[in-house]
């Protein structure tokens, strides 16, 4: 019997029965076709979430529209019969499991890009740019409206006939039927815009279309931002308004999120924001509605997720990216495995990477979006030995695909304790996300019995030959970068690793050297111990190479505590009383006092520790840092890629 007993309750939309109360929300991919028919790679992609226990997957904003309703080039699309086809294999592929399936009608209005249009006008319902796309809309005509309103309803039409149990309509985070309910973006004079019924009109259309069409039983559920998070914009009691009066058009569900893209954190959180935060959006919605209310919580983990069911925030529980980190979330939960769950970090690599273009990713989950090129591990290690050496995420990642191939691996790391780099990420504020997926991580090393450790090691290339292994995986780490310049080896010069390991004292006022992530966590860390903090950034801007998303939450906090931030600035050399910058505009250089000055310049592969392997074993492998610096996903990524290719030769 599960511990989660609300959580694998049946439920209901309207008539249709779900097992349980996990949804998986909708999430841009861009694993579709580029006609938007429904790909191999998608239906596999959705298929795992199905197998994991999801008793509903609501599929990525599914186009309706082909001319200026596109919101990337490989995107599900509902705006002619030729996507039946594929779309019946879709659903079949997850009604195999139990599991139900809607189509997100989807389009994008002033929240996409001309480009992607073709160079055309985008359209919304009034002629006010947002503020963070910047690309002024065109107002559509009261006719573009009516048409609108029925490529809603055939996209409709089209989903139920490819087998979908039921759509739901995107009117959430400032896409356009969003731009039509909120006055924030929505000026009209014409029966579309002014009053409140009249905003709400082209969603009533839709909806009453839908119903029409498709027939009454036929599920529809509602997207909404309850709160906008912008001035001007909507709030949780305009929305109750709202969501009272959707359910009076037909609406079976209300999903509660918030934002819009000039709101963007609030949409998709980055991992300082806290479980729940937003909770009070959802319980508010429930109370004033009869149909049930699915909600986007910012959920990482099952207990969380049922103290919400039991505080009545809402009926279902939305989990996406903790879903794109681990497929099976929802059995894991069943079956009392919730501490093997491979936890989302809110690092926002999955939307940064839609943003460049490319289909989703997944910095703790490598098979995300390449489900069904790694559809099947490979199980032919035959219990021969493979040798792992260092216990950071690519290392125990490479690990626990090699265990599962079958060999039978050696880990070895020269710390008490696993975990690598992830100890080091864990020490700046807010990090409590990573501490999850860092102690989840373990916990799947140490159940997998044909892995033996070997921690407080420093190993040797004698050590290894003794084993006889078949592969040595070179999971080191790297060093981090000390310039060539003049004070570097001054005792008042520490590096922020050094630092945050505890291994270097920082004293008095401090000089952070570089504002990439690290420079930036590490000040905030040492404002709230009191120091007095400067950081010297020799770009332009803070944050070079950062997502945008994630520079403006730590800016935001970082602010707050009053740090000097100093960009176009080089350091050219430290004493003992500061250092001396160089500014790239006049050439000038300044003297900036400091009694520590903490190095944040990135880190290197330390090829010391690497090159003596390399130089004995043939079948040598370097995963992350070892081979080029990177991040957690990098690691990951060459931990289980390398490991699944990895073929077994005599070392």
């Amino acid at each position: 019997m599960t511990q989660f007993k609300k959580m694998f309750t049946n439920g209901h939309i309207g008539k249709l029965e779900l097992k349980n109360r996990v949804v998986f929300p909708a999430m841009g991919v861009s694993l579709a076709e580029l006609n938007g028919e429904a790909s191999d790679d998608i239906i596999r992609h959705y298929e795992e979430r199905a197998r994991g226990g999801v008793g509903l997957i609501i599929t990525e904003v599914t186009r309706v529209d082909d001319e200026t309703g596109v919101a990337t080039y490989k995107q599900l699309s509902v705006t002619d019969p030729k996507v039946i086809p594929q779309l019946q294999r879709l659903a079949d592929s997850v009604h195999k499991y139990d599991c139900k399936i809607f189509v997100q009608l989807h389009h994008p209005g002033r929240e996409t890009n001309e480009s992607l249009i073709g160079g055309k006008k985008m359209v919304s319902a009034s002629a006010i740019a947002d503020k963070f796309v910047k690309q002024v809309p065109r107002a559509m005509t009261t006719d573009e409206v009516t048409a609108m309103v029925k490529k809603f309803i055939k996209g409709a039409v089209i989903a139920k006939a490819g087998g979908i149990d039921g759509v739901e309509l995107h009117c959430a985070h400032g896409y356009l039927l969003n731009q039509f309910i909120s006055p924030y973006s929505n000026h009209r004079t014409d029966r579309y815009g002014g009053s409140f019924h009249n905003r709400l009109r082209i969603v009533q259309e839709i909806i009453s279309g839908i119903k029409f069409m498709c027939g009454q039983d036929f599920p529809v559920s509602v997207r909404i931002s309850a709160d906008e998070f912008v001035d001007g914009g909507m709030k949780i009691d305009d929305s109750v308004k709202v969501a009272k009066t959707l359910e009076s058009y037909g609406a079976d569900a209300i999903n509660v999120s918030s934002g819009i893209y000039e709101s963007a954190p609030t949409i998709i959180e980055p991992g300082s924001y806290p479980q729940g935060w937003k909770k009070n959006l959802s319980t508010t919605i429930k109370k004033n509605v009869k149909v049930p209310v699915i909600a986007v919580d910012n959920i990482k983990t099952p207990e969380f997720a049922e103290q919400l069911l039991e505080e009545d925030a809402s009926d279902f529980i939305g989990i996406a990216r903790a879903s794109l980190a681990d497929p099976a979330w929802a059995y894991k939960a069943r079956t009392g495995q919730s501490d093997q769950i491979t936890t989302c970090i809110g690092c926002l690599l999955c939307f940064q990477a839609l943003s460049e273009g490319k289909h989703v990713v997944c910095a703790v989950n490598p098979r995300s979006g390449r489900e069904r090129e790694f559809s099947a591990l490979p199980k032919d290690g035959n219990e021969q030995t493979v040798v792992v050496i260092g216990g950071g995420p690519g290392g125990m990642e490479a690990a626990k695909t090699l265990a599962d191939r079958g060999f039978k691996v050696a880990l070895f790391d020269k710390h008490e304790h696993l975990g690598g780099t992830l100890n080091l990420a864990i020490v700046p504020p807010l990090k409590d996300k990573i501490e999850l997926f860092r102690d989840h991580i373990i916990n799947q090393v140490n159940k997998r019995k044909n892995i033996e450790l070997h921690l407080n090691k420093e190993v040797t290339v004698s050590d290894i030959q003794a084993l006889n292994p078949v592969g040595v995986f070179l999971a080191s780490g790297a060093k981090p970068i000390i310039p060539m310049l003049p004070g570097m080896d001054g005792k008042n010069v520490v590096t922020a690793e050094d630092y945050l390991a505890g291994k270097a004292e920082v004293n008095g006022k401090v000089v952070v050297i570089g504002s990439g992530m690290t420079g930036l966590e590490t000040s905030e860390k040492l404002l709230e111990e009191g120091h007095e903090v400067t950081i010297i950034e020799k770009q332009k801007a803070v944050g070079p190479g950062m997502n945008p998303t994630l520079l403006m939450d730590e800016m935001t906090r970082l602010k707050k505590l009053n740090p000097t931030i100093l960009v176009n600035k080089q350091m050219i050399g430290a004493g003992d009383t500061g250092i001396k910058v160089l500014d790239s505009i006049d050439h000038s250089m300044t003297g900036i006092p400091a009694d520590t000055v903490v190095l944040a310049l990135g880190v290197t592969p330390d090829t010391t520790d690497t090159d003596p392997f390399v130089a004995v074993f043939n079948q040598a492998k370097l995963i992350g840092d070892a081979s080029s610096s990177g991040q957690i996903a990098d690691a990951m990524k060459d931990g289980y890629t390398k490991a699944y290719v990895f073929e077994p030769e005599m070392c």
